[in-house]
């Protein structure tokens, strides 16, 4: 199986949820594929952070690695480096299929962030016909930027579920009406500060934050 993760906007917690999302099916050979590494002058590294938080038994990938935290196509253009390709891409994720029942893989951003010359994450998952799992903000402003992005994957046909990045410790009034109100299937609610555990912690919690027929769905 191959699930996408992408979210509403950059910092929404897709990092996060997709070693959340890593660490619930036990017993299954999981990937996480990241197609394009931003900020790393920054020391930003998604694939370093999922293997902390779901274990040292998940294969990780990235393909490409950009200094500047810009948008992939950007970074690339800024840095001097090769833009990555759709069909190298397409060619990693196929390679990670042929020995894992999972592959994950983390976008750069949202859904429609070029991730090189002529493509973005849209167009991957179109090409793999793959479910998405879009992670949203709690706060205000969400529900526009999450019926957005269902919009824009509905109109490509992609199957898709929502999770919350970043439930907040003290939620106020905009979060309890968000969270009933988001639009499209909400399957999970991460807390906040959960990136910041031990391993051991968030591999026991990570079920907890996911619904039964999501858990399903991925075994």
């Amino acid at each position: 199986m191959i699930l996408l993760v992408t979210g509403t906007d950059t910092g929404v917690g897709k990092t996060v949820v997709t070693a959340a999302v890593a660490v619930l099916t036990e017993g299954l050979r999981v990937a996480v594929l990241k197609p394009a590494q931003t900020g790393t002058a920054l020391g930003d590294d998604d694939a370093a952070t999922v293997r902390r938080l779901a274990g040292p038994g998940i294969t990780t990938r990235t393909l490409a690695r950009y200094p500047d935290p810009l948008a992939p196509l950007a970074a690339a253009r800024i840095s001097r480096l090769p833009a990555l390709t759709l069909d190298d891409t397409l060619a990693a994720v196929a390679s990670l299929g042929e020995d894992h029942d999972l592959v994950l893989i983390e976008g750069a951003g949202g859904l429609l962030v070029p991730m090189g010359h002529g493509w973005t994450v849209a167009d991957l998952a179109m090409q793999l016909d793959c479910p998405a799992l879009v992670v949203a903000r709690a706060g205000l402003g969400t529900i526009n930027h999450t019926a957005l992005t269902l919009e824009a994957l509905e109109r490509r046909r992609i199957e898709a579920y929502v999770a919350i990045g970043s439930w907040p410790a003290h939620p106020e009034l905009v979060h309890r009406t968000n969270v009933d109100d988001l639009p499209g299937l909400c399957v999970g609610v991460v807390p906040e500060g959960v990136g910041e555990w031990p391993h051991a912690r968030f591999r026991a919690r990570a079920a907890q934050w996911f619904t039964p027929e999501f858990r399903e769905l991925l075994d």
